[in-house]
């Protein structure tokens, strides 16, 4: 790992070569490896970056990931490049924006995998309900600090409305059809220990996605029955901090499917054992989108999803529209291109 000494803009990279339980048993390197990775980068420019001022130590915690997209698969055997930079400051958050570069040792080739933002929140290690201030950046022309406030105010608009959401469970039906939503919904059990956690006794956010991204590739598995991949993450929202100690369930169930993808929802809860009078939680959600390859890796059609039910029915809408609209997206971006 290196750290890019810059007033502006603090960097760092960090590289790892991917070994055979980093992959799925066709060799494409989990998702949820690749998110992990990105949010270590995060944390680590976060961390040091907030305790260059004077004051109370602090962690950066991991408030939410933006939309991030797997623009080409990643193997066993190469090496991931991971790099992370500051780009955007408030009073008590901070902007890590990081690409992946994935690198064929044997080749030399190397391509962009991953780009992907994240916000930090830094929390005092003497008190873990304590923000702390962050140190401002210097950027190097008046609109960077423009656009990222905009960014911030987005993000932050974003996160209440999915506060909103947060109501929904998933029920467990055996003996359902297949390619309905309850034959390839799943869930995975997982208690927090000592190695998930940050100095805080908090869990790592990387950890959580990673746990995320599993859940969602078994839905995704179930109702293809082919080798899938994740093609991109939705924003992923932290809600609310989990404990070492906690019991967490993470859920995910189908939402919509197109002619080669799948979005999938996957929502964690949970569960503090210890203080067992606090209740169950929601901490985090977000959606998966995931697509189905074939010996070559090309990509399959995906059956139809069959739906039950208006909620089921109107769930299929809305991933309609987010799916539409990411696609408007990419085309826009695409046409910017020089």
């Amino acid at each position: 790992m290196s750290l890019l000494n810059s007033q502006a803009s603090p960097s760092i990279q960090i590289c790892r070569i991917m070994r055979p339980d980093d992959a799925n048993i066709v060799g494409n390197v989990h998702g949820g490896t690749i998110l992990k990775m990105i949010e270590e980068a995060g944390c680590i420019i976060g961390t040091r970056h907030c305790n260059t001022q004077k004051g109370d130590r602090c962690v950066a915690a991991l408030a939410r990931v933006e939309r991030t997209d797997f623009l080409y698969p990643m193997f066993i055997g190469e090496v991931a490049h991971v790099s992370a930079e500051i780009t955007y400051t408030s009073k008590h958050s901070v902007e890590v924006q990081v690409t992946v570069l994935s690198e064929n040792i044997v080749t030399g080739a190397k391509k962009v995998t991953n780009k992907a933002t994240l916000w930090y929140v830094p929390l005092s290690l003497q008190n873990v309900d304590k923000t702390i201030e962050v140190p401002p950046i210097e950027y190097s022309r008046p609109e960077q600090e423009d656009l990222g406030k905009k960014r911030y105010e987005a993000q932050k608009l974003e996160r209440l409305e999915t506060k909103e959401r947060n109501g929904d469970v998933i029920t467990h039906v055996s003996l359902s059809e297949p390619y309905t939503v309850a034959f390839s919904q799943s869930s995975l059990i997982h208690l927090i220990g000592p190695s998930d956690c940050t100095l805080l006794g908090f869990v790592h956010g990387g950890v959580t996605m990673k746990l995320m991204d599993e859940v969602a590739g078994i839905v995704a598995a179930r109702h293809c029955k082919t080798n899938i991949v994740t093609a991109s993450v939705d924003a992923i929202n932290f809600h609310r901090k989990i404990k070492k100690g906690c019991v967490i369930t993470v859920s995910g169930r189908m939402t919509f499917t197109s002619n080669k993808s799948m979005e999938i929802e996957v929502f964690v809860d949970a569960d503090p054992l210890v203080e067992a009078d606090k209740g169950k939680y929601r901490a985090v959600t977000a959606f998966f989108t995931y697509i189905s390859l074939d010996k070559d890796n090309k990509p399959l059609p995906v059956p139809p999803l069959k739906l039950n039910g208006e909620e089921e029915q109107k769930r299929f809408e809305e991933g309609k529209a987010r799916y539409l609209q990411n696609k408007a997206k990419r085309l826009a971006d695409k046409e910017r291109q020089p």
